[in-house]
């Protein structure tokens, strides 16, 4: 039996006529694609936004963007480098294709990923990526006892042994911390990072990789 594609719709936004209208074509050909106005773009799933390269000035359309309703993005560049795709991840940028190398099975692929969260880019982009993300750490969170998940080592130790199920009080014992201290450090985790329990700050750990 086929597997059922859901129907997604798609606003294109290209820098000249002879541009959009490409890939407009190759979307018609993509099973499941929808195409909407870019007027109408609140209405759609997903936003595809053409570009010779990043200028400071595309740089905040897409931030525009992303303020109007954060619809995720799928980005059709001619050149892009390091400098320009971290603030493009800012923008809710989730998906980068090499205009060159655009085909409509592949832009469909970057839609689809991007409709239900994910994400797609180049080999030679995500290097890049995880360099900065490294540089990153050590240059600036690892100095601050900080990691990419925004918590400090102290955090990770409460909340590894919270994952053992221990409580308050063992969880003080274990540390040599009050149980103030203990208390403390799990509402500063759970306020800063928005998690609503104690269970949704293991599960964010989890999910981070850091226990």
């Amino acid at each position: 039996m086929d597997t059922e594609i859901r129907q997604l719709t798609v606003a294109v936004h290209a820098p000249d006529p002879i541009t959009s209208a490409g890939l407009v074509s190759q979307l018609g050909t993509q099973q499941g694609i929808g195409i909407r106005d870019w007027e109408q773009r609140a209405e759609a799933d997903v936003l595809v936004f053409a570009a010779e390269w990043l200028t400071p000035e595309i740089v905040l359309v897409l931030r525009r963007l992303a303020a109007e309703g954060g619809k995720p993005v799928v980005l059709v560049v001619s050149q892009i480098g390091e400098a320009e795709l971290v603030p493009a991840i800012e923008c809710r940028v989730v998906a980068v294709l090499p205009r060159s190398a655009t085909t409509g099975e592949r832009l469909a692929h970057a839609i689809r990923a991007a409709s239900t969260g994910g994400g797609v880019l180049p080999p030679s982009l995500l290097g890049e990526l995880l360099k900065h993300v490294e540089r990153m750490q050590r240059e600036v969170l690892d100095p601050m006892g900080v990691n990419t998940a925004g918590l400090t080592t102290r955090e990770i130790d409460v909340l590894r042994l919270m994952a053992d199920g221990k409580d308050t009080v063992e969880i003080a014992g274990e540390l040599s911390y009050s149980e103030r201290s203990v208390k403390h450090i799990i509402q500063g985790i759970t306020g800063r990072l928005n998690l609503r329990n104690r269970p949704h700050a293991v599960a964010y750990a989890v999910r981070a990789g850091v226990i």
